[in-house]
């Protein structure tokens, strides 16, 4: 089908701002804004995620999404239902809608049974945000329920536009916020069933720096649900409103019915494969930068990364360029200080 010449000023709207170096909040008025002039929803649910661990790093739900937070997440880390988000991303197809993976049978989800018929919300459409082999976010957009869904013309839309939407929250990991600043580690207190018990006041700094949540911003939520679920890796890295990286890791305390998270400033080495990553190198480039950053010589890289000395110095200038540094010692100083 042919596109209007609308449609087609629409989607170049969103490519040109998903590639002008907004941040993540840039990107969630004026990238989000234009992409509902392609894809018309009633709602919509905006995240961005760690991209080692596929876990929420930060998430943005419309009204009347925001009240089901938990419920979504349950769902999401349950496992038995249709278009998870990291399924999205495992699966190869990125972008799917729930009445397409139900046979337009809704009824057939627990997630609209369940959720979205009592919020009045019927089709969804789910992306995978990804860009360079990698998942930076996800988004998910609602109709109010009905009859009619998204189109498969709507579907392809979001398919084409999803890889630059990717491209703008990757660039806006680097140019959120400020210098970094020295915080304490903290701990939250949560109940089996994720209900808050007590966090210490370091803690409840920390939470300050990441967007609000209901009552706790997204990402505790995101890796105690992860802990529940059996994931090896229950952990995610975040970058808080003044710069700094935090880790969040999630654990059970012996004994007990609770679960325990750990907020933590990240070290500028854990750090620094999120940071290669949103600067858009390889998977053998960011090894070879990695190498350098923990002071392996080129011989050295060559022979860990069985490749010759040549390719490493070819992998090391594309580095270089990418990051926009001249040498080994202005990379070591840009990402670790």
């Amino acid at each position: 089908m042919r596109r209007s010449p609308s449609a087609v000023r629409a989607e170049h709207d969103v490519i040109r701002l998903s590639h002008s170096g907004l941040d993540t909040t840039g990107v969630r008025r004026e990238v989000l804004r234009a992409l509902r002039r392609v894809v018309p929803s009633d709602a919509t649910f905006f995240a961005t995620a760690d991209p080692e661990t596929l876990l929420f790093t930060g998430a943005w739900p419309d009204p009347p999404l925001d009240t089901a937070a938990p419920l979504f997440l349950d769902n999401e880390f349950g496992g038995g239902d249709v278009n998870t988000f990291a399924g999205l991303v495992t699966s190869g197809r990125p972008v799917a809608t729930l009445d397409g993976a139900t046979g337009r049978d809704r009824w057939a989800s627990e997630r609209y049974r369940e959720i979205m018929r009592p919020l009045g919300l019927g089709d969804e459409m789910r992306a995978a945000l990804v860009t360079g082999g990698r998942c930076w976010g996800y988004l998910c957009l609602h109709r109010e329920d009905g009859l009619l869904g998204f189109t498969a013309t709507e579907k392809t839309a979001l398919a084409r536009l999803a890889p630059h939407l990717a491209h703008a929250i990757r660039t806006a990991a680097l140019v959120d916020g400020p210098a970094a600043a020295d915080h304490r580690p903290g701990v939250v207190l949560l109940t089996d069933d994720l209900r808050l018990v007590s966090l210490t006041p370091d803690a409840e700094h920390l939470l300050s720096l990441l967007p609000p949540g209901v009552p706790l911003p997204l990402p505790v939520y995101a890796v105690a649900a992860a802990l529940r679920s059996g994931s090896a890796v229950p952990s995610v890295r975040v970058r808080g409103a003044d710069g700094s990286w935090l880790t969040l890791h999630a654990s059970r305390l012996t004994g007990t019915r609770q679960l325990a998270v750990v907020v933590e400033p990240a070290d500028a080495r854990a750090a620094a494969p999120l940071v290669l990553a949103a600067h858009g190198l390889t998977t053998r480039e960011a090894d070879v930068a990695t190498l350098v950053l923990r002071g392996l010589p080129t011989r050295a890289i060559s022979d860990r990364l069985h490749i010759s000395a040549h390719t490493v110095q070819d992998h090391l200038k594309a580095v270089f360029d990418k990051v926009g540094v001249r040498s080994r010692r202005d990379l070591v100083i840009r990402l670790l200080g």
